[in-house]
Protein backbone atom coordinates (compact mmCIF):
# COMPACT_ATOMS: atom_id res chain seq x y z
CA UNK A 1 0.00 0.00 0.00
CA UNK A 2 2.92 2.31 -0.62
CA UNK A 3 0.92 4.84 -2.63
CA UNK A 4 -0.96 5.60 0.60
CA UNK A 5 2.27 7.07 2.03
CA UNK A 6 3.64 9.26 -0.77
CA UNK A 7 6.54 10.79 1.18
CA UNK A 8 7.99 7.47 2.37
CA UNK A 9 10.63 5.57 0.41
CA UNK A 10 9.31 2.03 0.67
CA UNK A 11 12.46 -0.02 0.17
CA UNK A 12 16.10 0.50 -0.75
CA UNK A 13 18.61 -2.21 -1.52
CA UNK A 14 21.62 -3.16 -3.59
CA UNK A 15 20.84 -5.66 -6.33
CA UNK A 16 23.46 -8.38 -6.31
CA UNK A 17 23.07 -9.19 -10.02
CA UNK A 18 23.41 -5.62 -11.31
CA UNK A 19 25.01 -3.73 -8.39
CA UNK A 20 22.27 -1.09 -8.85
CA UNK A 21 20.71 0.75 -5.95
CA UNK A 22 17.03 -0.15 -6.23
CA UNK A 23 14.41 2.14 -4.75
CA UNK A 24 11.21 0.11 -4.85
CA UNK A 25 7.62 1.28 -5.11
CA UNK A 26 5.04 -1.42 -4.52
CA UNK A 27 1.84 -0.45 -6.28
CA UNK A 28 -1.01 -2.58 -4.97
CA UNK A 29 -3.83 -0.27 -6.07
CA UNK A 30 -6.27 -1.38 -8.75
CA UNK A 31 -7.08 0.90 -11.70
CA UNK A 32 -10.78 1.64 -11.03
CA UNK A 33 -9.88 5.31 -10.40
CA UNK A 34 -7.23 5.66 -13.09
CA UNK A 35 -6.78 9.44 -12.71
CA UNK A 36 -6.38 9.18 -8.92
CA UNK A 37 -3.99 6.27 -9.27
CA UNK A 38 -1.82 8.13 -11.79
CA UNK A 39 -1.72 11.21 -9.55
CA UNK A 40 -0.71 9.10 -6.53
CA UNK A 41 2.03 7.39 -8.53
CA UNK A 42 3.32 10.70 -9.86
CA UNK A 43 3.40 12.12 -6.32
CA UNK A 44 5.33 9.06 -5.10
CA UNK A 45 7.83 9.30 -7.97
CA UNK A 46 8.42 12.98 -7.22
CA UNK A 47 9.18 12.09 -3.59
CA UNK A 48 11.74 9.53 -4.78
CA UNK A 49 13.33 12.09 -7.12
CA UNK A 50 13.61 14.55 -4.20
CA UNK A 51 15.16 11.81 -2.04
CA UNK A 52 17.94 11.44 -4.60
CA UNK A 53 18.25 15.07 -5.70
CA UNK A 54 18.52 16.34 -2.10
CA UNK A 55 21.31 13.90 -1.29
CA UNK A 56 19.25 12.15 1.39
CA UNK A 57 19.92 8.83 -0.29
CA UNK A 58 23.66 9.17 0.36
CA UNK A 59 23.08 10.05 4.01
CA UNK A 60 20.57 7.27 4.63
CA UNK A 61 22.33 4.61 2.51
CA UNK A 62 26.07 5.28 2.22
CA UNK A 63 26.50 2.01 0.26
CA UNK A 64 24.58 3.67 -2.58
CA UNK A 65 27.52 5.95 -3.39
CA UNK A 66 28.87 5.50 -6.89
CA UNK A 67 26.11 3.11 -8.00
CA UNK A 68 23.46 3.40 -10.69
CA UNK A 69 20.04 4.22 -9.20
CA UNK A 70 16.91 2.50 -10.44
CA UNK A 71 13.36 3.10 -9.29
CA UNK A 72 11.63 -0.25 -9.50
CA UNK A 73 7.84 -0.02 -9.67
CA UNK A 74 6.13 -3.32 -9.02
CA UNK A 75 2.42 -3.38 -9.80
CA UNK A 76 -0.12 -5.89 -8.56
CA UNK A 77 -2.43 -5.15 -11.51
CA UNK A 78 -1.58 -4.84 -15.21
CA UNK A 79 -0.49 -1.35 -16.18
CA UNK A 80 -2.80 0.55 -18.52
CA UNK A 81 -1.36 2.53 -21.42
CA UNK A 82 -1.72 5.77 -19.41
CA UNK A 83 0.68 4.50 -16.74
CA UNK A 84 3.20 3.30 -19.28
CA UNK A 85 3.09 6.78 -20.86
CA UNK A 86 3.55 8.46 -17.45
CA UNK A 87 6.57 6.26 -16.72
CA UNK A 88 8.12 7.04 -20.11
CA UNK A 89 7.78 10.77 -19.41
CA UNK A 90 9.16 10.30 -15.88
CA UNK A 91 12.14 8.37 -17.25
CA UNK A 92 12.95 11.19 -19.63
CA UNK A 93 12.57 13.77 -16.85
CA UNK A 94 14.91 11.97 -14.46
CA UNK A 95 17.62 11.18 -16.99
CA UNK A 96 19.59 14.22 -15.81
CA UNK A 97 19.63 12.68 -12.31
CA UNK A 98 20.98 9.46 -13.83
CA UNK A 99 18.01 7.52 -12.50
CA UNK A 100 16.44 4.67 -14.45
CA UNK A 101 12.84 3.58 -14.01
CA UNK A 102 11.69 -0.01 -14.33
CA UNK A 103 8.17 -1.23 -14.04
CA UNK A 104 6.72 -4.68 -13.96
CA UNK A 105 3.50 -6.42 -13.20
CA UNK A 106 3.55 -9.23 -10.64
CA UNK A 107 0.07 -10.57 -9.91
CA UNK A 108 -0.55 -11.02 -6.25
Amino acid sequence: MSLDNPEIVDAVGIESASDFVALTITDSWDWKDEAGHLLALQTKLNAYFRFVESGQIWEAYPDAAGRQIVIDIIGKYPFPASEVELLKRASAACASLEIRIRYRFIPG
